[in-house]
């Protein structure tokens, strides 16, 4: 009966299997991924030509700016230690007062200086030609200007100047916007 139960032990334990752990190169650093992907999502603001005026409710408009549009934008870059980078970037602008639908294409550049541990401060610079869609071949220079806050996890609140410049009839028609907006950084 032993020798019947030691075989049984001997045969279950056939099919159980050890597992080794091993370590390959653990003096090298895990490498870091150079590149990166933008999303912007901005509302322009315009100043409203109707503060001071009064509602039919009998209440004051009192609003220094208002929306005027919507804008959103996607990157994809390379940046070195999320310090400084250049992406090439696309995107929708909407300019309700010009009654304006714009696609820019452009270069940005972008530094960010660690200010704490997991804040830093988000300076862009961009620039490239804007193409206004529905307006037959009508094109020109686009810049943008942004200054913002970024968190550690990537996302930066900030506010930035927009310029579109279009030869219209040998004269530049200029758009400009100050926008709010929401900057989301995947390194």
């Amino acid at each position: 009966m032993k020798i019947k139960i030691l075989f049984f032990i001997g045969f279950v334990y056939q099919f159980s299997f050890g597992q080794v752990e091993t370590i390959i190169n653990e003096n090298q650093a895990p490498t870091q991924k150079i590149t990166y992907t933008q999303f912007d999502i901005v509302v322009p603001f315009k100043g409203n030509k109707n503060r001071g005026n009064y509602y039919s409710d009998g209440s004051q408009n009192n609003n220094w700016f208002v929306p005027d549009g919507l804008g959103a934008k996607f990157g994809y870059g390379i940046h070195y230690n999320k310090w400084i980078g250049v992406s090439a970037n696309s995107g929708l602008d909407f300019y309700g007062s010009y009654k304006l639908v714009t696609a820019p294409v452009f270069t940005n550049f972008r530094i960010s200086p660690r200010i704490d541990e997991e804040t830093r401060i988000t300076a862009q610079y961009s620039i490239g030609k804007s193409f206004a869609i529905g307006r037959g071949n009508l094109q020109g220079i686009y810049q943008k200007v942004s200054i913002g806050i970024e968190t550690g996890e990537g996302i930066c609140i900030c506010i930035e100047g927009n310029f579109h410049g279009y030869f219209v009839e040998n004269a530049l028609d200029k758009v400009y916007s100050i926008n709010i907006g929401l900057c989301l950084f995947n390194f």
